[in-house]
């Protein structure tokens, strides 16, 4: 296959990936910290300021030997760029956004919604959270925002969001068009803390083996894990998926208190080393909710971070089983340092490495834009989908290894599977027709019930295909009907799995999505 072929297939798995998952891609992993925040606030009042209070700040943190005198005169981002792929500037508003994010709350009303054809549909409302108690409801359309239209006017994208959430206890007036009505109708909904938990599904498999698929390590991973440990073991599970894949990461400490949970007491974690950090060890602290039964991870090229830090771990001391492909390669501790504008830096302080002394991180040898594109450098040499490829055990046998290539390398290898993957579906994926055509046209055909009773069973029928390619010309889409054949078994997944989300939430998105997943399925061959 020409390589400008395989790069156009990448492209639309990674569409594809975007559509079916909503995660971070493994190389835009750059947001991925939170290691600790040094309180002491920078008052610097200008760029010029902030470059040379930067540059005092790597001198005395930055976890290797560096010539700062030759950092003086760059933009800050360019200055960053020349010391690793993770050190990073944040204005003020992705600094808020990031911890936010992290710190499992934030200040809003608690819904999610979509841009349907130029209106801001309501496709979830957080229960317990302000909209609900409001009475907003999933289906719900927005109108209007406070004294601003946001729907219907073609507004562009950043002119629509981002007006709602707000500060704890003021008050936001929306304007709310419920399914089948003529006439909006006026609500007040004053805002407040929404919680929202980094476990995005947690079920049965079969009767003794449980699922906890996890989106990043925040604040609170550690208590939401054993709550689902809890839940689940009241149920018979006795043996664990525990799913990171697409996980970029987040705090270390949620790393290792999750760790905690499934490890023996006094069992080295990780640890953390850098020229201006002595060397802090991990130990688990032992009473883990998991610390029995058979235990296997999931990983892909998108874990990182801590994702790293958890399955290097349980796979140095023989805890469980990592599945998957190798991981991201992310193993730079950093430490944030604001300022008082609200912005911060995220500045490397330190390496992390797993209880054997592996350093997970890849090279960034080659430059920012090389390490942006590892990923896809990957799928283009056929790493991740080739029928074999390396595994821990396999690098072990050999006599004089080739460099490490970064990353947790897992104990079985699943491939990526790209059939029916093609430039007509890319473009599918590209314009969301499939999330539109859902939420547009086949959401109100289904009930959550009927969905949650004939999941197992479920396809959407002869009819619904054949309105989903009337829908397709409604896009100006040029159909090509020998890519649209070979990919109608994935637009028929994609759509299913969309619908179950929709009316059944991340937990219903995920039980449909792993019926058909490969890894699911090995892990279930390999927990027999």
């Amino acid at each position: 296959m020409k390589k400008s072929t395989r790069s156009n297939l990448f492209l639309a798995l990674a569409y594809a990936i975007t559509l079916i998952g909503g995660m971070f891609l493994g190389y835009k992993f750059l947001r991925d910290q939170g290691y600790s925040i040094d309180r002491v606030i920078s008052y610097a009042s200008n760029d010029n300021e902030k470059v040379d209070e930067i540059i005092h700040i790597i001198n005395r943190n930055y976890v290797d030997d560096v010539d700062a005198d030759s950092l003086h005169h760059l933009p800050i981002d360019s200055l960053l760029h020349k010391l690793d792929p993770h050190s990073i500037y944040l204005p003020a508003k992705a600094a808020n956004e990031l911890s936010e994010s992290l710190g499992g709350n934030f200040e809003g009303i608690g819904i999610e919604y979509y841009i349907l054809n130029d209106t801001l549909l309501i496709t979830n409302v957080i229960k317990n959270g302000p909209a609900f108690a409001a009475g907003l409801r999933q289906g719900d359309k927005i109108l209007k925002i406070d004294t601003t239209f946001v729907s219907g006017r073609s507004l562009p994208r950043e002119k629509m969001i981002g007006k709602i959430k707000g500060k704890k206890g003021t008050a936001v007036k929306l304007s709310i068009l419920h399914p089948g009505a003529l006439h909006p109708v006026l609500f007040t909904v004053n805002r407040g803390k929404v919680k929202v938990s980094s476990i995005d599904a947690s079920y049965l498999l079969n009767p003794e083996t449980g699922y906890i698929r996890i989106s990043k390590f925040g604040a609170d991973t550690d208590l939401d894990f054993v709550s689902c440990v809890k839940n689940l073991k009241a149920k018979g599970m006795k043996k664990l998926v525990l799913d990171l894949r697409d996980n970029g990461g987040g705090y270390l400490t949620a790393a290792t208190g999750l760790a905690n949970q499934l490890l023996e007491e006094n069992k080295l974690i990780v640890y953390t080393q850098g020229k201006h950090e002595p060397r802090t060890d991990y130990f688990t602290t032992g009473g883990g909710e998991f610390e029995q039964g058979k235990l296997v991870i999931l990983i892909n090229e998108n874990s990182a971070s801590a994702s790293e830090i958890l399955a290097g771990a349980v796979q140095d001391l023989n805890r469980g089983v990592i599945i998957g492909r190798r991981s991201f390669g992310k193993g730079l501790v950093q430490e944030q340092f604001p300022f008082g504008d609200g912005s911060a830096l995220n500045l490397t302080i330190a390496r992390y490495y797993t209880p054997s002394g592996r350093s997970i991180q890849k090279s960034y040898k080659k430059g920012y834009a090389a390490y942006q594109n590892e990923i896809e450098d990957r799928f283009n040499d056929g790493e991740l989908t080739s029928e074999r490829t390396t595994t821990l055990k396999d690098s072990v046998k050999v006599i004089k290894p080739v460099v490490d290539p970064g990353g947790i390398r897992p104990d079985i290898y699943v491939k990526m599977d790209t059939s029916g993957y093609n430039r007509f579906y890319a473009k599918l994926v590209a314009q969301k027709v499939m999330f539109d055509f859902v939420y547009d046209i086949l959401a109100s055909r289904y009930t959550a019930s009927f969905l949650e009773q004939n999941m197992a069973t479920f396809n959407i029928n002869d009819a619904d295909y054949k309105d989903f390619v009337k829908y397709v010309q409604t896009k100006d889409l040029v159909i090509e009907p020998k890519l649209l054949q070979a990919a109608r078994p994935l637009i028929y997944n994609d759509i299913k799995v969309l619908l179950c989300k929709y009316h059944l939430g991340d937990s219903g998105y995920y039980k449909a999505l792993n019926m058909n997943d490969a890894m699911v399925k090995q892990a279930l061959s390999s927990l027999q």
